[in-house]
């Protein structure tokens, strides 16, 4: 692998300052002054998040792109949006991602890390990032009404990605960003929102619906392998910088006043929950709208909410515009299937990503050939994705109404479909042969059901495979 390469996404974006410019220079050398060959733990006092350092890779350029106001969306995806960075098939990618759950933890999740603070910026005569979602710009809670909350760094531009092509991802590493907080330091954490949007939401015991937020924390460098909750509390209405009452969390970014809150530090005592980072959003842009929501997942990839798309992972991407634009965040530190009560441990991250371009012309008898939806593999499972809209935007007449119509047998049958596809084309049999390995090999789980189009996956072992 060469030597890092300047580009647009390394902070010589042209709406970048100086002073930005400097502060993530100085905290780009920091970082890799402190990770030792083949390591991704940063040092505990660090103030910058980790650039991932490179690990024997012979080709391609590397490039950085910091979480930023002018390096990232907020809460869609737009094929007219302008790439951060444009890299070659083969290239490499350090990026940043931040959680838009930030703002449930000030002090924990934004004070002091110039990249958070750059992006949730909002006071009543300044907004840094204004339109927050694919809703309208002249909403009354806000522009963009919440329509998509989270926060996805890029584009990045693939040369040469055209329609019918597939974007291969491989997610080589993944590190969770640390709290700048001195008071914090070799801390990271996150916020799991119980939410309006939750299934329980309307079904919890004693039939008054409530949100509950829950903070909790884990090791930044990486040497404890769980996280553990610290406090929650009960969402009270927030008003944001412009005025505008929030009963409930229906728009993102807003900072939650403390004393508004009774945080409840009895929570959870004991319980250790596994780590296991991974990216909610992984995306290219589709092509039925200029601007889309990042809330429901799609064809294009979005709002998967799988855990298993993390380190190691590789996942293969349907292309439908030029350059694809690439778009990664939604950061999770652990998640179950379902994330049942609306989110995950949502916490922000930095990971190093490689693309490879596979053209169109090449894909016939490859286990690509036709793909249509997200593909993800690990070392040992293919995991197909099934959505209860293979593509919610053109098979429904108002692609809004996917929130009402959704249901897990849709999503089950469109995974069912997908997986005897992929097991014909992919590994030759015939659909006899499938039918009988879909039911006594392949494992179908639930996804989520708290995004709008609701999903299953399923889990094709590789060792059931002969060679």
């Amino acid at each position: 692998m060469t030597d890092h390469v300047c580009s647009p996404g390394c902070n010589h974006h042209s709406h970048i300052g100086e002073n930005e410019k400097g502060e993530f220079a100085a905290g780009k050398e920091k970082v890799f002054s402190n990770i030792s060959k083949g390591s991704i733990a940063a040092a505990a006092n660090c103030r910058d998040i980790a650039a991932l350092k490179a690990n024997n890779f012979e080709e391609g350029k590397h490039y950085y792109i910091p979480a930023h106001k002018d390096t990232v969306t907020w809460g869609y995806f737009s094929y007219s949006q302008p790439p951060v960075v444009k890299i070659n098939s083969g290239d490499f990618a350090t990026i940043e991602t931040l959680t838009h759950h930030s703002g449930d933890d000030y002090e924990r999740m934004i004070k002091g890390d110039p990249g958070a603070e750059s992006v949730f910026h909002w006071t009543k005569d300044e907004k840094n990032i204004d339109r927050r979602g694919a809703g309208p710009v002249d909403s009354p809670i806000g522009s963009g009404a919440g329509v998509g909350p989270h926060i996805c760094t890029g584009p990045v531009y693939i040369e040469d990605a055209e329609p019918g092509d597939v974007l291969e991802v491989r997610i080589l590493d993944v590190v969770q960003r640390p709290s700048f907080n001195p008071e914090f330091a070799g801390k990271a954490f996150g916020s799991n929102a119980a939410a309006n949007w939750g299934f329980q939401y309307n079904d919890l015991l004693g039939g008054v619906p409530r949100e509950i937020i829950t903070v909790y924390e884990l090791d930044a460098l990486e040497q404890i392998a769980w996280a553990k909750a610290v406090y929650n509390y009960k969402w009270t209405t927030q008003t944001d910088p412009y005025g505008v009452d929030h009963a409930t969390i229906d728009y993102p970014g807003v900072i939650v006043n403390h004393d508004t809150v009774d945080k409840n530090f009895d929570v959870l005592k004991g319980f250790r929950v596994p780590v296991r980072p991974h990216f909610g959003t992984i995306s290219v842009a589709p092509k039925e709208q200029e601007v889309v929501s990042t809330t429901p997942p799609n064809y294009n990839g979005g709002n998967i909410d799988n855990w298993r798309i993390g380190k190691g992972a590789t996942i293969f991407l349907p292309v439908s515009v030029a350059g694809a634009l690439f778009q990664v965040g939604d950061p999770h530190a652990s998640q179950g299937d379902s994330e049942l009560c609306g989110t995950a441990i949502e916490c922000s991250l930095t990971g190093k990503f490689q693309f490879v371009l596979h053209k169109q012309k090449d894909l016939s008898g490859t286990k690509l050939d036709g793909l249509k939806s997200p593909l993800l593999e690990t070392k040992d499972e293919w995991v197909v994705h099934g959505f209860s809209y293979a593509n919610y935007l053109s098979d429904l007449e108002d692609s809004n109404t996917i929130y009402q119509k959704s249901s897990v047998d849709l999503a089950m049958r469109d995974a069912f479909r997908k997986t005897r596809e992929f097991l014909m084309t992919a590994k030759g049999l015939t659909e006899d042969e499938a039918m009988s390995l879909m039911s006594i090999g392949v494992d179908f789980g639930i996804t989520q059901v708290v995004d709008g189009n609701w999903g299953v996956h399923a889990i094709i072992k590789k060792g059931m495979f002969p060679g």
